[in-house]
């Protein structure tokens, strides 16, 4: 049991502080990042604009399916809206991965960096909104950040870092479950890619209270952050050993 906890704890300070020579160096603590941005997107678009999600596909195919059953409290537009928002997002990530050089650096930097432009317009819709969310703007809100989730999705899956998906759990629990009597790979950072969506969601639900501009606004922020930090370690060598495909 100890040898277990040390192995976990190992694990979890390697994800958050990666050793020199990783295979994929910088790239873990900021994949967490964006998965607590993940948690942040949709508690805004679960709680303010109409029980429909723009990261998590699983649910919001489901909540389509309820909506169209005729269950109250559920939208079928909205939904079909996250969906092809999300959808041309991820259409749209994997075009710009696969145009660019195979440097996976410079590459969720780029990302990031678009990401911000999609929140910063939803941002702005929420501001011109003064908060209050009708037609006029939920929609806009729901494609905007649809297609920031979308792309997100696309280029984290291209660089392939294991148990870092920063959208889906579903397997990373599984492999938690399902490994817990073996010796499980990674156990830390699955716990930690765990903790990032709660910690995410908790946020931006706490966010929520004094407004959506605010829990964007943090978003926002938690993106030009990650995509300075990108940039500049990118740049801090020609080739970096992690930046190969």
């Amino acid at each position: 049991m100890r040898t277990r906890t040390r192995e976990l704890l190992a694990d979890a300070a390697h994800t958050l502080v990666p050793p020199k020579g990783d295979r994929h160096g910088p790239l873990p603590p900021l994949m967490l990042g964006l998965t607590v941005v993940t948690g942040l997107v949709d508690a805004v678009s679960y709680l303010a604009l109409g029980h429909v999600f723009v990261a998590n596909m699983t649910g919001n195919v489901v909540f389509l399916g309820f909506a169209l059953a005729g269950a109250q409290g559920l939208s079928a537009p909205a939904s079909a809206s996250a969906l092809a928002a999300f959808l041309a997002g991820a259409a749209a990530g994997g075009r710009f991965g696969t145009g660019r050089p195979a440097h996976r650096g410079r590459l969720l930097a780029a990302t990031t960096a678009l990401q911000a432009l999609l929140v910063a317009g939803a941002l702005g819709v929420a501001l011109a909104a003064h908060d209050r969310v009708g037609a006029a703007a939920q929609y806009p809100l729901i494609v905007l950040l649809g297609l920031a989730m979308g792309l997100q999705n696309a280029v984290v899956r291209r660089l392939g870092v294991p148990d870092l998906t920063t959208t889906v759990l579903t397997m990373t629990l599984t492999g938690l479950a399902a490994d817990s009597a073996a010796a499980a790979p990674r156990p830390g950072r699955r716990i930690l890619s765990v903790l990032a969506m709660f910690l995410g969601a908790l946020v931006g639900a706490a966010l929520l209270r004094t407004g959506i501009p605010l829990a964007l606004g943090v978003t926002l922020a938690l993106l030009v952050t990650a995509a300075v930090v990108l940039w500049r370690l990118s740049a801090s060598a020609s080739t970096p050993h992690w930046a190969a495909q």
